[in-house]
């Protein structure tokens, strides 16, 4: 059929290309400006279809002449990719874990980090720019074919030159703008995602036009498949024999190791929730994109479309003359196209830039960001006009099918590293470059010579065979390279040895595995040396900026000096490095500059805090007997939280592995806070008690005094040795700190109580022995005075021993005051304290002779419960002693305070304080501080045996002001009275 539509001019096509590549650029500037808001932005639809950047322009046309050539067989370009995300739990999540742990944003990445090699990410890079070339060249030439077909002209090698210098344009202001920054491109994201709805639209509507147009629907198909049943089974056919499950295995590896979809996948992946969605998304996408491909096909064949079949995508819409349906597919092809090139060239550019140019360039340390930000920009200049160049050289003798073969089979050659980086930590770096090596030299060989030379065939004289390379043997070479490649990767892996960081980081990349990093101690002990250290190779303004971006990403302080807290920093400097330079450049800058210490120390345990964390990571994803053990894990955890005993842990270098709660409250230091750094950081006075403790050869301390805030504490203390996990044979000591300062003052005040008991007791019977002969002694006295007045001698010796048996009645009256104060039975009504303390200042003002200014601050609401003459007593002794203490003009203060439940009396007094040595004594009967003469010692002993009859609580504090040495206070607590009428 002739074509006759001339609407098309190649003026108006590059406007279109301009224009739909503007609205993409524009798409991804709003949504980094946060004009589009984040859930549409970070949603799993969006996520999905940016990861349909896989079905560029080989999906969009190249699938047609696909099921021309294999007949169904063209599903495996979709079902390959299907299967490899129907395997996302045991296949991409565990990628995707290394990707965001260890900021790995390629494919070169994750083998260096691996395969901890240089020349491993060198070579990965190499081959990948190699293998993508074709493919590169097959978006250049389907721009190109369109354009010839759709203006019936030549294809011009300069409509070739202006979409590579456009997309190149664009690919700059997409990925080239801020390569400081290492978070999620979401314009690109979602401007990717837009040109997989654009391409989806513009196929499906092509199809549905097929059906409904040209077939007039369903079962005007049917009845064109019954009249043709050579095009029917010419789908059937090719799945006898042929080469689609080579072709269901090479896609299954495009979704893993293709630079595209490793970068949409996993660098820019949000998280395994999406990963999950996608898991059944991406192949439902491809399910819809798959619906059209026999459709087109059919229709073409029915309308004598006369363009290649991979074209009968747009000659369909120029065939019936419909230039909107045949702009719909040129802007299809052009969105697959852009699409995968704008992906693959910041991927590629990146790899490059991470593997081959810093390894052998250092960059200069004024602005790294500024130089790593132009490089890329040249970078994907080189790469875009390298397949530009491929295009030039194959001068459109290869069809899209050929490209894309030969490029998906050069990335075949990936898969077996990405799966032993999962599931064979036996693999090392010598047989990942030998078996790539082998494998990638049978492919040039058999795949791309022939492509670039146009051989159809050529001659193998060692095994004296001719190959004949077309669409019926290509999967021959493919099967012949991968299989050589495994075997050499497994022989050679197998029989020689890896490098200890080979085996450690085998073990990170382990799927479920949580072991890597080390608890050992760095050189560096805060974040400001971390960016002196770092000033060398980054200069100082990138390295403090590292720092602190790590600092705040860890949610760390500045003065940060715990060791376990040191590591985490260094281990997200080193990761963020990774994305920004690569795994090998960071490692070598971390190693070199921010050093472990080198101790004689021959211990080196797992950092127990990062398996803690990994565990709770992967808490959700345990099953079966491992979700059983980290249940009973958690259960044995929280039971020593939850300990009303303080547990410390700490590893045999004194770092401190656990703090639970108890220990918390008794040393009021929060447990985020002291978990990882070292003992003898540990403020005052727990550093000394625990380290001398753990110097002592008992295991064992009981009622170990310690001063808390002028209080004294009894603590009991025990140690035990125990194994650190994973530590090689170290141990280390756990540490338990009983609380018993109440069961202390208990035991005291039973002792005392029983003391003034037995003391009472005493005085009583002492009181009535002594008091008949006292008595008559005064009488005798009386009446001599009386029968001698006149005599000055005999009269002032009975004066004299007149007033030394007054002296003995008040010690007998205090005695037997004293004997009783335990068992005086009282009536309890509610004592208002404003006026017990007004009574006792004004009947202790009446003595002149030491002048002191009683101040009554109490509450006029606060009333207690109890005997108001006995609390008066105790008002009367403690204000008495409160001014003997007291200097000249002093000043002494009664105040209250009340809760629900009990009102608090305070005195508070300016005098010299009583020493700390003695005040455990004062409450004991006889015992004073005062001068032979003036005090009996039973005062307070008196005071302690009436509070206690009342229910209360008396506790003293002296001295009150630190700087001075002065002052006492002393605390009343009584029982509050609920009804305040006397």
């Amino acid at each position: 059929m002739e074509v006759t539509l001339t609407s098309f001019n190649l003026s108006h096509l590059l406007l279109i290309s301009v224009l739909y590549l503007s609205l993409l650029f524009g798409l991804a500037w709003i949504t980094d400006r946060g004009l589009i808001p984040s859930r549409i932005v970070r949603s799993p639809v969006v996520y999905i279809l940016s990861i349909g950047v896989y079905a560029s322009a080989w999906a969009f046309y190249g699938t047609v002449d696909l099921a021309y050539q294999y007949g169904y067989g063209y599903l495996a370009t979709y079902l390959g990719v299907s299967g490899a995300f129907l395997l996302a739990p045991v296949l991409l999540h565990p990628i995707l874990r290394l990707t965001r742990t260890y900021q790995l944003s390629s494919l070169a990445d994750l083998f260096a980090f691996r395969f901890r090699s240089t020349w491993s990410g060198s070579l990965t890079t190499l081959v990948m720019l190699i293998g993508m070339l074709p493919l590169l060249a097959l978006q250049v030439q389907a721009i190109a074919d369109t354009i010839s077909i759709l203006t019936h002209e030549p294809q011009p090698k300069h409509v070739a030159l202006s979409y590579c210098l456009l997309i190149m344009l664009f690919t700059m202001l997409f990925g080239a703008r801020q390569v400081a920054s290492r978070e999620r491109h979401e314009g690109l994201v979602l401007a990717v995602a837009f040109e997989s709805l654009v391409k989806l639209i513009a196929l499906s509507v092509i199809g549905l036009y097929a059906l409904f147009v040209v077939f007039d629907g369903p079962s005007g198909l049917e009845r064109w498949l019954l009249e043709h049943q050579v095009a029917l089974a010419a789908l059937h056919a090719p799945l006898n024999e042929g080469p689609w499950r080579t072709m269901l295995l090479v896609f299954f590896a495009a979704a893993l190791v293709t630079p595209h979809m490793y970068h949409m996948a996993f660098t820019e992946g949000i998280g395994p929730r999406n990963m999950t969605t996608a898991s059944w998304g991406l192949p439902l996408f491809l399910l819809l994109m798959s619906l059209a491909v026999p459709l087109i096909l059919w229709s073409g064949l029915k309308l004598g479309v006369t363009t290649h079949p991979e074209y009968f995508t747009l000659g369909l819409g120029l065939t019936v003359h419909s230039e909107t349906l045949a702009l719909l597919a040129f802007i299809g092809g052009l969105s697959a196209s852009s699409g995968l090139i704008i992906v693959s060239t910041l991927s590629l550019s990146g790899m490059v830039i991470n593997h081959l140019v810093l390894p052998l360039y250092q960059p200069p340390t004024d602005d790294i960001y500024r130089w790593l930000r132009w490089t890329k920009r040249i970078l994907i200049f080189v790469i875009i006009m390298a397949g530009y160049g491929f295009y030039l050289l194959l001068d459109s003798k290869q069809g899209l099918t050929s490209l894309g073969s030969v490029a998906y089979v050069a990335t075949l050659h990936f898969l077996p590293a990405v799966l032993s980086t999962l599931y064979w930590p036996a693999a090392n770096r010598r047989g990942y470059i030998s078996g790539l090596l082998a494998g990638i030299s049978i492919w040039l060989v058999t795949m791309l010579l022939p492509l670039i030379g146009g051989q159809d065939s050529f001659y193998l004289p060692l095994l004296n065979l001719t190959y004949v390379l077309d669409e019926n043997t290509w999967h021959l070479a493919a099967v012949a390279s991968l299989t050589v490649n495994v075997l050499v990767f497994g022989l050679v892996s197998l029989f020689s040895p890896s490098t200890p960081e080979e085996i450690r980081a085998a073990e990170a990349c382990t799927v479920d595995n949580m072991r890597l990093p080390q608890r050992r101690e760095l050189e560096a002990s805060s974040p400001h040396e971390f960016v002196l250290q770092l000033s060398t190779p980054l200069g100082p303004q990138i390295a403090q900026q590292e720092v602190k971006q790590a600092l705040n990403a860890l949610q760390l302080p500045l003065d940060e000096h715990r060791p376990y807290a040191l590591r985490r920093l260094r281990d997200h400097i080193e990761a963020s490095l990774s994305s920004l330079m690569g795994p090998n450049v960071a490692q070598d800058i971390v190693k070199n500059f921010l050093p472990y210490k080198k101790t004689a120390e021959s211990f080196i345990s797992e950092d127990i805090h990062f398996i803690e964390n990994r565990l709770e990571e992967y808490r959700s994803r345990l099953t079966g007997l491992a979700a059983e053990l980290d249940t009973l894990r958690r259960y044995h955890r929280q039971t020593l939280q939850e300990l009303p005993m303080g547990v410390c842990s700490l590893a045999k270098d004194r770092e401190i592995l656990m703090w639970n709660r108890a220990m918390e409250e008794l040393t009021e230091i929060p447990a985020q806070n002291i978990v990882g750094s070292r003992l003898n950081t540990l403020s005052e006075p727990w550093r000394t008690l625990l380290e001398t403790f753990i110097q002592q050869p008992d295991e064992h301390q009981h009622k170990k005094q310690l001063s808390l805030q002028g209080k004294l504490r009894w603590l009991n203390l025990h140690k035990a040795a125990i194994e650190e996990p994973l530590s090689f044979g170290c141990s280390g000591l756990v540490l338990l700190v009983e609380d018993c300062t109440e069961t202390q003052v208990l035991e005291e005040r039973l002792i005392h109580s029983e003391r003034l008991a037995s003391i009472g007791r005493l005085a009583a019977g002492v009181a009535h022995e002594i008091g008949n002969p006292v008595t008559g002694i005064a009488c005798l006295a009386q009446n001599l005075h009386e029968e001698r007045e006149h005599d000055p001698e005999i009269n002032e010796t009975s004066l004299q021993i007149i007033e030394q048996t007054r002296r003995i009645s008040k010690i007998l009256h205090s005695l037997m005051s004293f004997s009783h104060a335990g068992n005086h039975q009282h009536n309890s009504y509610p004592v208002s304290l404003t006026a017990i303390t007004q009574d006792a200042m004004a009947l202790l003002s009446l003595n002149k002779e030491q002048e002191v200014r009683f101040i009554n601050q109490c509450h006029a609401e606060h009333y207690a419960e109890g005997d108001p003459q006995r609390l008066g007593q105790v008002l009367v002794n403690l204000l008495s002693n409160a001014r003997d203490a007291s200097p000249p003009r002093g000043r002494i203060w009664v105040s209250s305070s009340a809760t629900e439940h009990s009102v608090c009396l305070i005195l508070e007094d300016e005098g010299a304080g009583i020493p700390t040595e003695i005040q455990n004594r004062l409450f004991e009967p006889f015992f004073t501080t005062k001068d032979p003469g003036k005090g009996t010692g039973l005062g307070l002993a008196l005071v302690y045996s009436i509070i206690e009859d009342h229910y209360g609580q008396i506790d003293i504090e002296s001295p009150t002001d630190p700087l001075s040495q002065r002052g006492t206070r002393i605390r009343i607590q009584l029982p509050r009275a609920t009804n305040t009428a006397p």
